[in-house]
């Protein structure tokens, strides 16, 4: 029986933006969690989110924090394009990692920190957080139940309105709505399937962003042929309404051999609000969150926080974490397939890496 730690785990997260703000909120409420330091190039943003969750220490350089020697574990939470590098850094100087989407944007990034977390000894975890989802783990354990049968085709739609890249974040135009969701729904789809993906055929279109000063694509549609015969059809946008219900939308459709499954994540309705107050910031949504990262007596819930405190079981009781470096590989693989797909208007076949080399 693995061994459980007895001595609370020092911890330090690299990035103090909106999802490193949860990972703050979920692991300063874990008594299991020393955090101890938060690291940003934003230093002043960085000592706001330490003087709220009485985290001591703050960092400008992930460099600087991981000089730190009370650190064990650190979540990488930094923009899209800015994860290989403390990642990197974390594995190779001994900290558990956990990292969130997407793993690295490039497919020797992925490689390198898998083997170097090997060659250290720590785990790894990639945080695709929709595995914690209620929602789509009953559509998980019904396609391992056979309850559907053999699944033939998913299809998925993971879109956010126009205020998530003018915005929610400052650095769309450093990234896309394909990198910013495409790892959550590819991971999606292996996970329900059990299946890798083959090829990909994508399609992508530029210019309602543009023309509102954000340089990057509007929206991808992608064509996911599957290695056993099944199908995926993903759906990812950035230009649906701002004065949309809810932030983003979230819709799956599961159809096999025997049965079909729904999901609706965001707009299932569960809460509605209608007033004439306008709030400052934050649009004031008349869908609430009752799913992703809800506040609840003052508490951070939701599956977005469940995936972190997973990561901080498998560190308390040494073991592996249900999402590694594998599968944040595959999705990144996906990814660059797509994004060459929707340059040549063609069909690209998924090339896959064996990690086996490299142990």
């Amino acid at each position: 029986m693995a061994a459980v730690r007895t001595q609370p785990i020092g911890y330090g997260i690299i990035g103090t933006g909106i999802w490193g703000q949860l990972h703050a909120r979920v692991l300063a409420a874990d008594e299991r969690v020393n955090l101890l330091a938060v690291c940003d190039l934003d230093q002043a943003k960085a000592r706001q989110v330490a003087e709220r969750h009485g985290i001591p220490r703050v960092y400008g350089s992930h460099e600087d924090m991981l000089r730190d020697p009370s650190i064990a574990a650190v979540s990488v939470t930094t923009p899209d394009f800015a994860h290989a590098a403390p990642a990197l850094a974390a594995v190779r100087s001994g900290r558990h990692l956990l990292v969130e989407k997407p793993f690295t944007t490039t497919i020797e990034e992925a490689l390198a920190i898998i083997l170097a977390a090997r060659e250290a000894g720590v785990k790894l975890m990639v945080d695709f957080h929709t595995r914690w989802s209620p929602a789509f783990y009953h559509a998980y354990r019904s396609v391992q139940a056979g309850e559907l049968g053999s699944l033939k085709l998913v299809t998925f739609r993971l879109s956010d309105t126009t205020y998530v890249p003018t915005q929610y974040i400052s650095w769309a135009d450093r990234s896309s709505v394909l990198w910013f969701l495409g790892p959550h729904s590819i991971d999606t789809v292996r996970w329900l399937s059990g299946d890798e993906v083959r090829e990909v055929y994508a399609v992508r279109r530029d210019g309602v962003l543009a023309g509102m000063g954000v340089n990057t694509p509007d929206f991808y549609l992608l064509l996911l042929q599957l290695e056993q015969g099944g199908v995926a059809y993903v759906e990812h946008s950035w230009i649906l309404s701002a004065n949309a219900p809810n932030l983003i939308d979230v819709k799956c459709q599961l159809q096999g051999s025997r049965g079909t499954a729904y999901i609706d994540n965001s707009h299932n309705r569960a809460f509605e609000k209608y007033t004439q107050l306008t709030p400052q910031g934050y649009p004031d949504l008349p869908y609430a969150d009752t799913a992703v990262m809800p506040m609840v007596q003052d508490q951070q819930v939701g599956y977005a926080a469940e995936s972190i405190r997973h990561f901080v079981d498998c560190l308390w009781r040494d073991q592996q974490p249900l999402v590694g470096g594998l599968d944040g590989l595959r999705a990144t693989e996906v990814i660059l397939a797509a994004e060459q797909s929707a340059r040549i208007n063609a069909p690209v076949k998924v090339d896959r890496h064996d990690i086996k080399t490299l142990c």
